[in-house]
């Protein structure tokens, strides 16, 4: 079987449980399955940071980290570094980003954290997009951090790596709130970039932080929702990311 086989597990309805289709895919032998997520796509500061997770045992509660409140979270992510089969982070930071575009970097994050590993899965799910590359069959799961176990979990695994970073990028620059906001567009956080201009871990590329750097030329196009939720903005002459 090569990874440009991309078999499709079609008989799991999204109603199936969490767990879904993991057991579809089971059932067909593919195994291990991956999860692949990330958080801090929509930051204006701090790094985008992957996560992929292959599960050892069924974990209740799990389920999108952006539903979950911290403490929940805080609790997945112990039980699921306890027993987890292989997890794997990467975190690549506002220059990379900056030098290279978001998205580019989205993608190789994600090739990067399946890599790290440390074992080959059987299939992999990615959250929301195609990543072509990957040493195995995928399938893009639309919401995947919703109705797939494994994808859930390395959300849950991303955002709490990354919240834990920007709490301590809080105690070196108290001035932009970090810890509230984590680095997103808030009134708060724009407010805090016109009074104290950017720190070396916001993304210049991005428009927010682009405006206070160069003025007036950059349009206000404001930060836009999207269909994940998420507060995401435009970069500087690349469009919606």
């Amino acid at each position: 079987m090569t990874a440009a086989y991309r078999p499709r597990p079609s008989v799991v309805r999204r109603d199936s449980g969490l767990y879904g289709y993991e057991r579809a895919l089971a059932r067909r032998g593919f195994t291990p399955v991956a999860g692949v997520d990330e958080a801090g796509r929509g930051a204006c500061a701090g790094p985008l940071v992957v996560a992929s997770v292959v599960l050892g045992r069924d974990i209740d509660g799990l389920s999108d980290s952006k539903l979950l409140t911290e403490a929940v979270r805080e609790r997945l992510y112990e039980r699921i570094s306890a027993t987890a089969r292989a997890v794997s982070v990467v975190v690549i930071p506002p220059e990379e980003i900056d030098a290279r575009g978001l998205h580019k970097c989205n993608v190789a994050g994600m090739r990067r954290a399946v890599a790290g590993l440390g074992i080959v899965p059987g299939y992999i799910l990615t959250d929301g997009f195609p990543v072509a590359g990957l040493p195995a069959p995928s399938l893009a799961v639309w919401k995947g951090d919703q109705v797939a176990a494994c994808v859930a979990a390395a959300s849950i695994v991303a955002k709490v790596t990354r919240d834990r970073m920007m709490h301590g990028l809080d105690g070196v620059y108290p001035q932009y709130g970090f810890a509230e906001h984590k680095g997103y567009v808030t009134p708060a956080h724009r407010r805090a970039l016109a009074l104290h201009g950017p720190s070396p871990h916001h993304r210049f590329s991005f428009v927010t932080v682009a405006r206070v750097t160069r003025g007036s030329q950059i349009p206000d196009v404001g930060p836009w929702t999207g269909q994940d939720g998420d507060m995401r903005e435009n970069e500087v002459g690349a469009g919606v990311v």
